[in-house]
């Protein structure tokens, strides 16, 4: 099999896959398993380390996650009027480096505390630990792209990454052509980041849906209470 089937298999029908299993998977699992529809506390356990770090790793995380959702999937229309691909993505690598260290830091804690505390560990299932290593690993190739990117600064690298999750998006898979020449630490990135869609719904990664919910229950109708 050439490298261009594998590129069209990793980077153009992957992607569909984890996002049906993680919209599909989470559905069942709320119909099915509403019990299991939680992340397990441990606040008991370690509690200043857990605050600590919890809070790095949302605070750093969120950031990460906004700028990745405005930045590539922002029209090109709507951001050249103000900047220009290389200051676009120059604002990227400042602001994502920033906020990824953040996140790194705070999940490292989480990490070593879960991992060194024996009463903690041995009440972590295997999934815990392994959601810990892909979320530390997919932070750590997204904090690698930024000296890479230090080498080519004219921002094309930024628009072909821009455009392939524009097509991603847009139900075009043949954008998986546009990563054929792209340095392999974008390709690992892209592809850990899908993976992570692909097990959220079996590990405790789900209860990010909860969150998510949050932002709809502020806009809920108004209780009526009747007093008797």
């Amino acid at each position: 099999m050439n490298n261009s089937i594998w590129n069209t298999l990793l980077f153009g029908v992957y992607p569909y896959i984890c996002m049906t299993v993680l919209l599909l998977g989470s559905l069942i699992r709320f119909d099915r398993e509403q019990y299991t529809w939680k992340s397990d506390s441990s606040q008991l356990l370690r509690r200043k380390q857990l605050r600590l770090g919890s809070n790095l790793f949302h605070f750093g995380i969120l950031i990460v996650i906004a700028g990745h959702f405005v930045g590539f999937l922002a029209p090109h229309w709507m951001v050249s009027p103000f900047i220009n691909a290389s200051q676009h993505q120059l604002l990227a690598m400042a602001g994502g480096g920033a906020a990824g260290i953040v996140a790194i830091v705070g999940l490292t804690i989480l990490f070593y505390r879960r991992l060194s505390d024996p009463r903690i560990r041995i009440n972590s299932a295997n999934a815990d630990i392994l959601v810990l290593v892909l979320l530390w690993l997919q932070l750590a190739l997204g904090l690698l792209t930024v000296p890479l990117s230090l080498q080519h600064m004219d921002g094309v690298m930024f628009e072909t990454l821009s455009d392939y999750v524009k097509g991603i998006v847009t139900f075009n898979p043949s954008v998986a052509a546009l990563l054929v020449g792209v340095p392999l630490v974008y390709k690992m990135h892209i592809f850990l980041g899908f993976t992570i869609f692909l097990v959220s719904p079996f590990t405790r990664l789900v209860h990010i849906w909860s969150g998510v919910a949050t932002v709809a229950y502020l806009g809920r109708p108004h209780q009526i209470v009747r007093k008797r």
